[in-house]
């Protein structure tokens, strides 16, 4: 008899779980609280722009080997597109001046020799100080680590750590910058080509894999939320949907936690999660891009960080968005509409736009928040967590979801070959 493994949460953490087990001959059940899949990576139709938008714009990298390992299992790798060579403008709209960090092809870090490839005005010095954060652990500060300051720290170290940790560097861990900067910048451009899912989040990474598992006999069930567990023991032994709904798991059953940390917590009594959480903002607005805009600027100097050019539209995101979330939406369009303009050459008044909001966007990448990150086990057995939240070695990103999702689908595989 086929043994299923019900997966609580259908984000990309559980998308990938699933395709990961589905994939492992398991029959798998997805069981999604809310009436849309992809959680915080996905795409809808946004009627104040007349586009399909992301809920946030979201970039990886041709390192990201288990997001791209997901992506070719659902047949979408192609749709994650972007230059042939690790190229990424800049511009600094407090001078006007702009740049391209070239990083090359080679699995090295080559680049840092090469002046031209650089950011313009720091030399090799500048490079060989952030060393530190390749061995450092997750219990240091960044600030404690590398110089915050200096003309690299501003124009290539701050923006990619804010991005990466969504919390000012200086507080963030130095452990989860270290290994962005080992994935990152130390592996070279060979593992640094941006990629954007140009034709949306959903259509690339959520849509195929829900269409995928259903075609191979799976379910995916929206607005099904979980209500409870029923324990025997050391296993789960029932799920609780509410209303009478109620799903009595066999022995070789397993089941893949994949919420987010406050449902999750609630769900599980005494689990360990991180209490704190950071804002991201995210504005779009309809227009045709210049034609040589680069699908991704880096932007220092200004209110907006990066700037990205999709057809019909430019979309902005801005992390460590606390201070935004309660301003007046139509001021912070405008200041932000103001920023796009200086940084993309285009002009007039302000076109049709949307702002998204996310308060919860990521638990705070800092080190006591770190420290409450619960590994995938838990005292249950047949029990496994998964999600950005949980302990990746990573911030929170795309990448390190479906990490989480494969860890989990990979310890519910060995149970069956124990």
């Amino acid at each position: 008899m086929q043994n299923t493994v019900h997966i609580i949460g259908a984000g990309i953490s559980g998308l990938s779980a699933a395709v990961r087990l589905a994939n492992g001959g398991y029959k798998v059940a997805v069981h999604e609280a809310t009436q849309y899949a992809g959680g915080r990576c996905r795409s809808y139709f946004d009627g104040a722009t007349n586009l399909t938008i992301d809920n946030g714009n979201h970039l990886l990298l041709s390192g990201n080997r288990h997001a791209l390992s997901y992506a070719r299992s659902i047949g979408t790798e192609a749709g994650l597109v972007g230059p042939k060579r690790a190229q990424f403008p800049f511009v600094d709209l407090s001078t006007g001046q702009r740049w391209q960090l070239d990083l090359g092809e080679s699995r090295l870090p080559l680049w840092v020799f090469d002046e031209a490839r650089r950011v313009p005005d720091t030399g090799l010095r500048d490079y060989i100080a952030l060393a530190p954060l390749a061995w450092a652990g997750t219990e240091a500060l960044v600030g404690k680590t590398i110089p915050c300051k200096g003309t690299l720290y501003d124009r290539l170290v701050q923006p990619l750590l804010l991005a990466a940790l969504n919390v000012d560097p200086p507080e963030g861990s130095a452990g989860l910058a270290g290994a962005i900067v080992r994935e990152t910048l130390l592996a070279g451009g060979q593992a640094c080509r941006p990629l954007i899912a140009r034709d949306g989040l959903s259509s690339v990474l959520i849509e195929p894999a829900v269409k995928l598992l259903q075609e191979r006999g799976n379910t995916v069930q929206l607005g099904h939320e979980l209500r409870g567990f029923t324990m025997s023991g050391d296993r789960v032994s029932e799920l609780d949907f509410g209303g009478g709904d109620k799903v009595a798991l066999a022995e070789g059953d397993a089941v893949v936690l994949a919420v987010p940390p406050r449902g999750a917590a609630a769900l599980l009594p005494g689990l360990k999660t991180p209490t704190k959480f950071r804002a991201i903002v995210n504005a779009h607005f309809r227009i045709d891009p210049p034609r040589d805009a680069a699908p991704i600027l880096g932007v220092v100097g200004g209110l907006v960080e990066w700037l990205f050019a999709f057809p019909q539209r430019l979309s902005v995101t801005i992390s460590n968005g606390d201070r935004l979330v309660d301003m007046p939406r139509e001021e912070l369009a405008q200041a932000i509409w103001r920023d796009v303009c200086k940084a993309s050459g285009v002009s007039g008044d302000l076109p049709p736009w949307q702002i998204v909001r996310e308060r919860r966007a990521t638990f705070e990448a800092t080190p006591e928040q770190n420290a409450l990150r619960p590994g995938p086990e838990t005292a249950q057995k047949n029990l496994f967590l998964a999600g950005d939240w949980t302990a990746t070695g990573l911030p929170a990103t795309i990448e390190g979801s479906v990490r989480s999702g494969d860890r989990a689908a990979d310890l519910v595989l060995a149970r069956r070959s124990v």
